[in-house]
């Protein structure tokens, strides 16, 4: 099928990718000229094991291209709609600025049937109103047909989760959509994968309620963590303890110092503040506990650090091991270890970071820290040590020969990724968030 994807940013650059290796003839068009040049040239502008691959593919066998002309989607029978949905300024709702903007710019192009679909992550009741105003403005009027249809990409995965989703969500008003959209993801139907078919609303709230949920559930681990530490438990074993239980299960079941990222924490809010416009109020007070939980996951680490290099942050020298807000990735965007690192920083700490893929959006998003390109580097003459992304690198680490590159081997595990019994064998002072001091 000829597709066109509007938005080529973490989602739309893989969501194209993948739909061209699927055998579709697709274009991917963004305003970010110097986004398009790279993924014209087939090189991904973010950190995704194995895209780069599936970009260099496409583009190479003529199925893909990208411009930033909205005049080249006009062919497509599909038009996916890919553009970002970040927290608006000074606000927890969702900024829909981008996808209004692309549904302005693709509707007077919409001049025969087609399929218009939804991808980006919005409020419950904008598919609605995007099904409407493109309607009122497309010369094909009411020939323009509406679906959304959610992504569920988890960064470091995104390519393995675009070609071998664990479901499919087919939001639609009618059979020609839901036909429509069978078409396209042939590949995936064929192979077995579920695809639920639903309306509108019920589409939105797929992902946004998957991210309330996995947030809820990491809060709840967190606050497990911290009444550990204040018994002298090990929050370690509990959760291997917890995950045994079918009921519960082991994902996402990993305390820390939070979650961050571009999803988990403005979904969240997001979902709060549109439920609270829907007259829900009273029971989004639980929302607000899990993110002010997974805030306070942040506040934590920086108190132990400071609690462990003496009582003052100034002066200090400390090493940050992490950067991104999770492994696999070098998405910086609501980092908790970068938030950590540069508290740490203003609190009077000289700070360095090293993380294996977001040195780079590291130092974009916060000049002020030092970067190092080595856990050596980075930890050289430090006071304390921590570990913020759970980068398998980083478990790996030779505590003793890491003790003679330090100034003070005083180390916080911010992830769980570190053996506590080695490390302390190896006489550093350790310390983990849910963890006693044993």
């Amino acid at each position: 099928m000829r597709v066109s994807v509007i938005g080529t940013g973490y989602l739309g650059a893989t969501h194209a990718a993948c739909l061209a290796s699927c055998g579709h003839q697709v274009v991917g068009v963004d305003t970010n000229a110097d986004q398009i040049k790279r993924l014209a040239a087939g090189a991904a502008p973010f950190h995704e094991p194995g895209l780069d691959a599936l970009l260099r593919q496409g583009v190479e066998s003529g199925s893909l291209s990208f411009t930033a002309d909205y005049a080249a989607a006009a062919s497509a029978d599909v038009h996916f709609l890919c553009v970002g949905t970040p927290q608006r300024a000074g606000s927890h709702a969702a900024d829909l600025t981008a996808l209004w903007s692309s549904v302005e710019s693709l509707a007077p192009l919409l001049d025969r049937p087609c399929l218009v679909v939804g991808k980006s992550t919005v409020p419950v009741g904008t598919a609605l109103q995007v099904r409407d105003r493109l309607r009122a403005t497309a010369p094909a009027g009411d020939d323009v047909d509406l679906a959304w249809n959610p992504e569920f990409l988890r960064e470091g995965h995104a390519v393995e989760d675009s070609l071998h989703p664990d479901r499919l969500v087919f939001g639609v008003d009618g059979n020609v959509g839901y036909q429509t959209l069978c078409e396209v993801y042939a590949p995936m139907l064929t192979a077995g994968v579920p695809a639920v078919r639903t309306d509108l609303a019920t589409a939105e709230l797929a992902k946004v309620s998957a991210n309330v949920m996995l947030a809820a559930r990491i809060s709840l681990v967190n606050l497990l963590a911290e009444v550990c530490e204040a018994a002298d438990a090990d929050v370690g074993d509990l959760t291997q303890i917890l995950g045994y239980d079918d009921r519960i299960g082991s994902k996402f079941l990993t305390p820390g110092v939070g979650f961050g990222g571009g999803c988990l924490p403005k979904d969240t809010r997001a979902f709060a503040v549109r439920a609270e416009e829907l007259g829900v109020g009273d029971p989004v007070a639980l929302l607000r506990e899990v993110d002010a939980i997974n805030m306070r996951q942040r506040a934590r680490t920086v108190n132990m650090a400071v609690d462990m290099v003496g009582g003052r942050a100034t002066g200090s020298t400390v090493a940050v091991l992490g950067a991104a807000f999770k492994a696999g990735s070098d998405d910086v965007r609501d980092s908790p270890a970068l938030d950590v690192a540069a508290t740490l920083q203003a609190r009077g700490a000289q700070v360095c970071v090293y993380d294996p893929a977001a040195n780079t959006n590291a130092h974009r998003a916060q000049p002020r820290l030092g970067i190092a390109n080595s856990v050596e580097d980075a930890c050289r003459n430090a006071d304390i040590t921590l570990v913020l992304t759970d980068w398998p690198e980083f478990g790996t680490i030779d505590p003793a020969a890491l003790i003679d590159v330090v100034r003070h081997p005083r180390i916080i595990d911010g992830r769980l990724a570190l053996d506590p019994d080695r490390w302390r064998a190896a006489g550093w002072d350790f310390h983990a968030l849910g963890r006693g001091t044993r």
